[in-house]
């Protein structure tokens, strides 16, 4: 198994796309072992929230971050955990 990176994910979605269609700009960070991965999750992630199809999603960029740079407290709280345990 490899490493677990963070990635920044940022593109635009459409919201409202059947009354007033608008874009609006996003900015996800995912744990993912590889870029496809990341991109895998942001359109779970807007999928499921928003209630978007996959051609309303439009990724713009997707780059790997440092650890330390992340921004989403979520992100920061599971690169804290050194051991999880499941029973």
């Amino acid at each position: 198994m490899g490493e677990v990176k963070v990635y920044r994910v940022t593109g635009r979605m459409l919201v409202s796309h059947d009354r007033y269609p608008t874009w609006q700009k996003f900015t996800k960070e995912v744990r993912a072992l590889t870029r496809e991965q990341a991109l895998e999750k942001v359109y779970s992630l807007l999928g499921s929230n928003h209630k978007l199809r996959r051609k309303h999603i439009v990724v713009e960029k997707i780059e790997e971050i440092p650890l330390e740079e992340a921004m989403d407290p979520h992100v920061r709280e599971l690169l804290k955990v050194e051991r999880l345990v499941v029973k």
